[in-house]
């Protein structure tokens, strides 16, 4: 029976024992953490024989004989360049390789363009006094801090089913000092969602009044399946090329969630006019980056085949981890009516959303029975969540045994949370 249904009485009795139960788990002592999409030491043993591929070889030497143990080839060794483009679907000259951190290159992305001009004749975003950005929710934080760091005006789009609702973004391109929008467009952060046909084509055929107007296509996840068949996602350069948008785009990727988070390869890829910008910047900025990284995971992967096989290995560690948490979740809150949460066929999260009013509260009560969790409004920028309802789960990094306990706390922190509601 949903708690809606419950009597007075019978909610009063239910808060009775859930505050029991809440006793109980605290009184374990847990320390378990799903605070942040952080890999298990499981998926980071499956690259280790990376490490040390280059000595087993003896040979630093790219196929173009650039020595990868020396300055030089600021946008990256022509083998990892077509390996990235591979991932991305694009040319080769399209790409730019970085250090491990696609995130790194999205600030640096955002950081140019705000002191040169994206597109000729217009000014650099720096100088545009009422700046603002689009950015769909819930969505990832760590975006919403790289244009909060640069002072725009940050409007929330909502996500359905398909993608960013783009009746609402059609409409708020119309104003000029609307500059760009975040796009995790294949098993978003954190709803999982990959954006439908309809909706990639409808973005490609913007017609923002900002002619330097730039879509920030963060595809994090593009080979991230725990399926078998996982979703498929249209190549938005090629859909941009066919609507006159080719400069719109600038697409990111990164094998910091493949390889190591804190040493993978970073590239982006973009228009030979953005390119022309970008690459301005980073002559003064890099002489190179480590392109012995590069090599080694070139060899490491061989091909974008190679890579894709690796995958499957990732899939195995997390599809369990993942199962855990939807049948947490639907075995523990569904029949209360207080829960909703997707299924997602790939990525890293799982999105939640409690009853309205009490995500905030069900984050403090997992950190008081020794659950830390994503704080609540995380998904949302500046961390406002009209609704205060939802949360992201990140189920990779602890023990199958570790999740299992942080599950049965979190569903009795939801139940808990939205009985004291219902009875305040």
């Amino acid at each position: 029976m949903q708690y809606k249904d419950y009597s007075k009485e019978q909610l009063f009795e239910e808060l009775g024992t859930l505050k029991n139960s809440f006793e109980e788990i605290k009184a374990m002592g847990l320390k378990l953490n799903m605070a942040r999409g952080v890999p298990s030491p499981d998926q980071l043993k499956l690259s280790l024989p990376m490490l040390d591929i280059l000595y087993r070889e003896a040979d630093c030497t790219a196929e173009d004989g650039t020595d990868c143990r020396n300055y030089g080839v600021m946008d990256g060794i022509p083998e990892c360049k077509r390996l990235m483009a591979d991932l991305m679907g694009v040319t080769p000259d399209m790409v730019m390789i970085g250090g491990n951190s696609s995130l790194n290159m999205m600030f640096d992305t955002i950081s140019c363009f705000m002191n040169k001009p994206a597109e000729p004749g217009t000014p650099p975003w720096g100088l545009v006094p009422e700046r603002k950005f689009l950015c769909p929710v819930p969505g990832y934080d760590r975006h919403f801090g790289v244009t909060g760091y640069f002072d725009f005006e940050m409007i929330p789009v909502p996500m359905d089913e398909n993608g960013p609702v783009m009746d609402v973004v059609e409409e708020l391109v119309k104003d000029p000092s609307v500059k760009g929008m975040w796009c995790v467009p294949k098993y978003s952060n954190p709803s999982g969602i990959t954006y439908s046909d309809e909706v990639v084509r409808r973005i490609a055929a913007l017609k923002p009044a900002a002619k330097d107007f730039r879509l920030m296509w963060d595809n994090a996840y593009c080979i991230h399946d725990l399926v078998e068949d996982g979703d498929s996602l249209l190549n938005i350069f090629e859909e941009c090329e066919k609507t006159g948008n080719i400069d719109m785009p600038i697409e990111f990727c990164s094998t910091s969630k493949i390889t190591f988070p804190g040493s993978g390869v970073a590239a982006m890829a973009a228009s030979e006019n953005n390119m022309k910008v970008i690459k301005n910047k980073y002559k003064y900025q890099t002489i190179g980056y480590d392109k012995l990284n590069m090599l080694r995971h070139v060899r490491f992967f061989g091909d974008i085949d190679g890579m894709k096989e690796h995958m499957k290995k990732h899939a195995a560690v997390l599809k369990p981890r993942f199962d855990i948490v939807t049948d947490k979740l639907g075995e523990k809150l569904e029949d209360y009516g207080i829960v909703w949460y997707n299924h997602p066929r790939g990525g890293y999260f799982v999105s939640v959303n409690v009853m309205d009013g009490t995500a905030k509260r069900v984050v403090e009560l997992c950190k008081e029975a020794g659950v830390n969790l994503t704080g609540a409004g995380a998904t949302y920028p500046l961390g406002n969540d009209p609704y205060d309802s939802n949360i992201r789960i990140a189920p990779s990094f602890p023990s199958l045994e570790d999740l299992d306990k942080a599950m049965d706390v979190f569903c009795i922190c939801a139940r808990l949370a939205a009985v004291e509601k219902l009875t305040a």
